[in-house]
């Protein structure tokens, strides 16, 4: 994967998920973060950072971009949320708007 194709998004603690562009722009935030005209830091150097999201919730919301992706591609899976995230989880999901 070139590195044109992937945006780094930074947790809360400083942990870093390198992932496919694609993936990224399930959130409608984070697409207007890379893709709104005006020079700003996101779009210049393709990375967010959410000093509000913990590594854990940040990590699981990777993972339902890709699976997201599969989904809309056709392939029906389940995406399974452990109990103990969910109020996080959610919290972070909207503000992220996916």
């Amino acid at each position: 994967m070139k590195k044109e194709d992937t945006v780094k998004l930074i947790s809360a603690e400083g942990f870093e998920f390198v992932i496919d562009k694609n993936a990224a722009m399930v959130s409608q935030t984070i697409r207007n973060m890379l893709t709104s005209p005006g020079g700003f830091a996101e779009t210049e150097h393709r990375e967010v950072t959410f000093p509000e999201i913990s590594t854990t919730i940040l990590e699981k919301i990777c993972q339902y971009f890709y699976w997201s992706l599969q989904y809309a591609s056709g392939k029906e899976t389940e995406f399974y949320i452990e109990p103990e995230m969910t109020l996080e989880l959610m919290m972070a999901a909207n503000y992220l708007h996916t």
